[in-house]
Protein backbone atom coordinates (compact mmCIF):
# COMPACT_ATOMS: atom_id res chain seq x y z
CA UNK A 1 0.00 0.00 0.00
CA UNK A 2 2.84 2.41 0.70
CA UNK A 3 6.13 2.52 -1.09
CA UNK A 4 8.12 4.29 1.42
CA UNK A 5 6.44 4.01 5.05
CA UNK A 6 6.91 0.19 6.32
CA UNK A 7 5.41 -0.19 9.73
CA UNK A 8 6.43 -2.47 12.48
CA UNK A 9 4.63 -3.10 15.89
CA UNK A 10 7.18 -2.99 18.34
CA UNK A 11 4.66 -3.70 21.05
CA UNK A 12 0.71 -4.39 21.65
CA UNK A 13 -0.22 -0.69 21.24
CA UNK A 14 3.33 0.91 19.97
CA UNK A 15 4.12 1.43 15.60
CA UNK A 16 7.61 1.80 14.14
CA UNK A 17 7.16 3.48 10.78
CA UNK A 18 10.19 4.15 8.90
CA UNK A 19 10.04 6.42 5.99
CA UNK A 20 12.77 4.85 3.84
CA UNK A 21 15.47 4.39 6.06
CA UNK A 22 15.09 8.31 6.28
CA UNK A 23 13.65 8.93 8.91
CA UNK A 24 11.44 7.37 11.56
CA UNK A 25 7.97 8.49 13.56
CA UNK A 26 5.76 6.22 15.77
CA UNK A 27 1.97 5.44 16.72
CA UNK A 28 0.71 5.05 20.06
CA UNK A 29 -2.68 3.46 20.55
CA UNK A 30 -4.76 3.97 23.43
CA UNK A 31 -8.00 3.38 24.64
CA UNK A 32 -9.26 6.28 23.60
CA UNK A 33 -6.63 7.89 21.32
CA UNK A 34 -3.38 7.18 19.61
CA UNK A 35 -0.56 9.69 19.35
CA UNK A 36 1.74 10.24 16.20
CA UNK A 37 4.98 10.75 17.33
CA UNK A 38 6.90 12.82 14.30
CA UNK A 39 5.58 12.44 10.62
CA UNK A 40 9.06 12.12 8.59
CA UNK A 41 9.24 13.67 5.31
CA UNK A 42 6.08 13.83 3.89
CA UNK A 43 6.16 12.22 0.60
CA UNK A 44 3.66 9.56 2.07
CA UNK A 45 0.05 10.28 3.28
CA UNK A 46 0.90 9.67 7.29
CA UNK A 47 -2.25 9.78 8.57
CA UNK A 48 -3.21 6.88 6.12
CA UNK A 49 -0.44 5.00 7.23
CA UNK A 50 -1.75 5.62 10.69
CA UNK A 51 -5.35 4.99 10.06
CA UNK A 52 -4.48 1.26 8.62
CA UNK A 53 -3.68 0.48 12.48
CA UNK A 54 -6.56 2.67 14.34
CA UNK A 55 -9.45 4.99 13.86
CA UNK A 56 -9.48 7.16 17.18
CA UNK A 57 -8.17 10.08 17.43
CA UNK A 58 -4.80 11.18 16.61
CA UNK A 59 -3.20 13.76 18.22
CA UNK A 60 0.35 15.05 16.45
CA UNK A 61 3.78 15.45 18.46
CA UNK A 62 7.04 16.66 16.53
CA UNK A 63 10.07 16.09 18.83
CA UNK A 64 11.91 19.10 16.95
CA UNK A 65 11.59 21.09 14.43
CA UNK A 66 13.53 19.93 11.49
CA UNK A 67 12.31 19.02 8.24
CA UNK A 68 12.48 15.24 8.23
CA UNK A 69 10.31 14.82 11.37
CA UNK A 70 7.67 17.95 10.34
CA UNK A 71 7.05 17.80 6.75
CA UNK A 72 4.25 15.06 7.30
CA UNK A 73 2.27 17.30 9.39
CA UNK A 74 0.37 18.32 6.21
CA UNK A 75 -2.00 15.16 6.35
CA UNK A 76 -2.98 16.58 9.60
CA UNK A 77 -5.00 19.83 11.13
CA UNK A 78 -2.23 20.59 13.61
CA UNK A 79 0.62 19.41 15.23
CA UNK A 80 2.44 19.80 18.48
CA UNK A 81 6.47 21.00 18.70
CA UNK A 82 8.18 22.35 21.80
CA UNK A 83 8.11 26.46 22.45
CA UNK A 84 12.02 26.58 21.82
CA UNK A 85 11.87 24.99 18.55
CA UNK A 86 8.77 26.94 17.40
CA UNK A 87 11.30 29.50 14.98
CA UNK A 88 12.86 26.49 13.75
CA UNK A 89 9.75 25.14 12.53
CA UNK A 90 8.44 27.35 11.12
CA UNK A 91 11.55 27.93 9.05
CA UNK A 92 12.33 24.54 8.02
CA UNK A 93 8.22 25.26 6.68
CA UNK A 94 9.20 27.81 4.78
CA UNK A 95 11.47 25.77 2.35
CA UNK A 96 10.77 26.93 -1.17
CA UNK A 97 10.99 23.51 -2.33
CA UNK A 98 8.77 22.18 0.38
CA UNK A 99 6.57 24.96 -1.01
CA UNK A 100 6.53 24.03 -4.03
CA UNK A 101 5.59 20.44 -3.50
CA UNK A 102 2.53 21.78 -1.27
CA UNK A 103 1.49 23.58 -4.00
CA UNK A 104 1.32 20.94 -6.39
CA UNK A 105 -0.10 18.61 -4.38
CA UNK A 106 -2.57 21.18 -2.89
CA UNK A 107 -1.24 20.94 0.72
CA UNK A 108 -0.70 23.01 3.28
CA UNK A 109 1.42 22.86 7.01
CA UNK A 110 -1.40 23.27 9.85
CA UNK A 111 -0.33 25.63 12.90
CA UNK A 112 2.12 24.44 15.09
CA UNK A 113 0.94 24.53 18.49
CA UNK A 114 3.30 24.50 21.83
CA UNK A 115 3.61 21.54 24.25
CA UNK A 116 3.45 22.22 27.39
CA UNK A 117 5.67 19.86 29.55
CA UNK A 118 4.08 20.42 32.58
CA UNK A 119 1.36 18.51 31.33
CA UNK A 120 1.28 14.78 30.22
CA UNK A 121 -1.45 13.18 27.83
CA UNK A 122 -3.54 10.65 28.71
CA UNK A 123 -4.20 8.20 25.13
CA UNK A 124 -6.52 6.21 27.78
CA UNK A 125 -4.43 3.45 29.84
CA UNK A 126 -1.13 4.89 28.69
CA UNK A 127 0.02 8.23 29.37
CA UNK A 128 3.30 10.55 28.04
CA UNK A 129 5.49 12.49 29.67
CA UNK A 130 6.84 15.40 27.75
CA UNK A 131 10.63 16.32 29.18
CA UNK A 132 12.57 19.25 27.34
CA UNK A 133 16.39 18.07 25.88
CA UNK A 134 18.11 20.95 24.07
CA UNK A 135 21.36 19.94 22.12
CA UNK A 136 20.74 18.77 18.79
CA UNK A 137 17.97 22.02 18.88
CA UNK A 138 17.23 24.36 21.27
CA UNK A 139 13.67 22.50 21.87
CA UNK A 140 14.10 18.86 22.08
CA UNK A 141 11.32 17.06 22.91
CA UNK A 142 11.42 13.60 25.14
CA UNK A 143 8.09 12.00 25.54
CA UNK A 144 8.03 8.81 28.27
CA UNK A 145 5.28 6.34 27.96
CA UNK A 146 5.23 5.47 31.63
CA UNK A 147 3.62 2.28 31.43
CA UNK A 148 5.55 0.67 29.04
CA UNK A 149 8.59 2.20 30.08
CA UNK A 150 9.48 3.60 26.53
CA UNK A 151 11.27 6.95 26.01
CA UNK A 152 10.74 8.28 22.37
CA UNK A 153 13.73 10.78 21.79
CA UNK A 154 13.24 12.31 18.31
CA UNK A 155 17.23 13.13 17.45
CA UNK A 156 18.36 14.58 21.32
CA UNK A 157 19.64 11.09 22.04
CA UNK A 158 20.98 8.84 19.68
CA UNK A 159 23.47 6.51 17.88
CA UNK A 160 24.51 9.69 15.46
CA UNK A 161 23.57 12.86 17.51
CA UNK A 162 24.62 16.02 15.35
CA UNK A 163 25.70 18.77 17.40
CA UNK A 164 27.36 20.44 14.21
CA UNK A 165 24.30 22.54 12.54
CA UNK A 166 23.80 25.97 13.76
CA UNK A 167 21.17 26.16 16.44
CA UNK A 168 23.37 22.86 18.30
CA UNK A 169 24.76 23.40 21.66
CA UNK A 170 28.57 22.65 22.46
CA UNK A 171 29.11 19.81 23.51
CA UNK A 172 29.69 20.60 27.24
CA UNK A 173 26.54 22.00 27.51
CA UNK A 174 24.69 19.10 25.77
CA UNK A 175 26.02 17.28 28.44
CA UNK A 176 24.66 19.54 31.01
CA UNK A 177 21.43 19.38 29.58
CA UNK A 178 21.14 15.27 29.60
CA UNK A 179 22.92 15.44 33.25
CA UNK A 180 19.51 17.06 34.30
CA UNK A 181 17.52 14.18 33.00
CA UNK A 182 19.24 11.34 34.28
CA UNK A 183 17.00 10.49 36.56
CA UNK A 184 14.89 9.02 33.26
CA UNK A 185 17.13 5.73 33.05
CA UNK A 186 14.90 5.14 36.44
CA UNK A 187 12.01 5.54 34.32
CA UNK A 188 12.38 3.71 31.27
CA UNK A 189 14.03 0.41 29.98
CA UNK A 190 14.19 1.23 25.77
CA UNK A 191 15.07 4.25 23.73
CA UNK A 192 12.93 4.11 20.53
CA UNK A 193 15.05 7.71 18.48
CA UNK A 194 14.36 9.25 15.52
CA UNK A 195 16.37 7.12 13.32
CA UNK A 196 15.89 3.64 14.79
CA UNK A 197 15.04 0.16 13.39
CA UNK A 198 13.90 -1.29 16.82
CA UNK A 199 14.84 -0.27 20.65
CA UNK A 200 17.76 0.59 21.91
CA UNK A 201 18.80 0.28 25.70
CA UNK A 202 18.24 3.35 28.12
CA UNK A 203 21.75 2.53 28.56
CA UNK A 204 22.66 5.09 25.55
CA UNK A 205 22.08 7.81 27.62
CA UNK A 206 25.14 6.74 29.99
CA UNK A 207 27.10 6.18 27.05
CA UNK A 208 25.96 9.45 25.30
CA UNK A 209 26.62 11.52 28.19
CA UNK A 210 30.16 9.55 28.77
CA UNK A 211 30.91 10.57 25.16
CA UNK A 212 30.05 14.46 25.17
CA UNK A 213 32.00 14.60 28.37
CA UNK A 214 35.26 13.72 26.84
CA UNK A 215 34.59 16.32 23.69
CA UNK A 216 34.10 18.78 26.45
CA UNK A 217 37.14 17.46 27.98
CA UNK A 218 39.35 17.59 24.89
CA UNK A 219 39.64 13.84 24.49
CA UNK A 220 39.43 14.04 20.60
CA UNK A 221 43.05 13.04 19.47
CA UNK A 222 41.74 9.97 17.26
CA UNK A 223 38.35 11.79 16.07
CA UNK A 224 37.96 11.08 12.27
CA UNK A 225 36.63 14.20 9.70
CA UNK A 226 32.53 13.47 9.18
CA UNK A 227 31.45 15.09 5.40
CA UNK A 228 28.05 16.13 5.77
CA UNK A 229 25.82 18.35 3.21
CA UNK A 230 26.96 21.56 5.33
CA UNK A 231 30.58 20.30 5.02
CA UNK A 232 33.77 19.00 6.64
CA UNK A 233 32.93 18.36 10.94
CA UNK A 234 34.50 15.89 13.62
CA UNK A 235 33.32 12.88 14.54
CA UNK A 236 33.56 11.01 18.12
CA UNK A 237 33.12 7.40 18.22
CA UNK A 238 31.03 6.79 22.09
CA UNK A 239 29.46 3.44 22.09
CA UNK A 240 29.54 0.89 19.20
CA UNK A 241 28.48 2.11 15.74
CA UNK A 242 27.81 5.52 17.59
CA UNK A 243 29.31 8.94 16.80
CA UNK A 244 28.65 12.24 18.56
CA UNK A 245 29.19 15.04 15.26
CA UNK A 246 30.50 18.17 16.46
CA UNK A 247 31.85 21.23 14.48
CA UNK A 248 35.66 21.80 13.66
CA UNK A 249 37.52 24.01 15.73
Amino acid sequence: MFERIKITQINPHVYLMDDAGESTGYLVVGEKKAAVIDTMNGWEDVQAAARTITDLPLVVINTHGHCDHIFGNVYFDEAYVHPDDLPLAHEHSQFPEFLAECEKHNLKMPPFKPFDVNKEIDLGGLTLKGIHLPGHTPGGLLLLLKEDRILFTGDAINRHLWLQLDGCLPAGKAADALEKIMYLTDEADFILHGHAKGTDPISLMNDLLRGLREIEAGQTENDLPYQWFGGEARQHPFAKDSVICYPKA
